[in-house]
This record gives C-alpha cells, structure tokens and sequence, in this order.
C-alpha cells in the first residue's frame, strides 16, 4: 500500500525529506530497520551506516531482548 503525503514547499530534496521521516520513524520505534531503509531508498546496510554517521545505534534493544540475550550468553 502506497500513501502520499503532500507537504509546503520546503526547499529540502526528496531524498532528505525521506531520510528524515525514516529516520524518525524508526527512532520512535514505529519501524523496522528494513521498513525505514525502504522508506529512505536505501539498503538496509547503507541506510545502517548512513545513521551510524549521524550517531543514531541502528541495532535498538528493549528491556526484553536484552534479558533474554543476557541469559543465552
């Protein structure tokens, strides 16, 4: 499913403008590392190294999976 979004004029590149709506999005937690490198165009590697270099953690972990990973160490 495709939806569009119509914004002002913002003199920001398409590009950007989908970086920063993936980027937030998945900073929020309302996407997955894969759903927001779709959003953005990008791999999800570049899309990973992209916010490594703006000092985003693409790997985010709750409360939960840190448990369970500290239990299967």
């Amino acid at each position: 499913m495709t939806q569009v979004l119509e914004i002002p004029d913002l003199n920001i590149p398409a590009q950007e403008l989908k970086m920063i709506l993936a980027e937030a999005l998945f900073s929020q937690g309302s996407v997955s590392l894969g759903k927001a490198a779709q959003i953005a165009g990008y791999s999800e590697r570049t899309f990973s190294e992209l916010l490594l270099k703006k000092g985003v953690s693409p790997v985010i972990f709750d409360e939960e999976h840190m448990v369970e990973d500290i239990r299967n160490a």
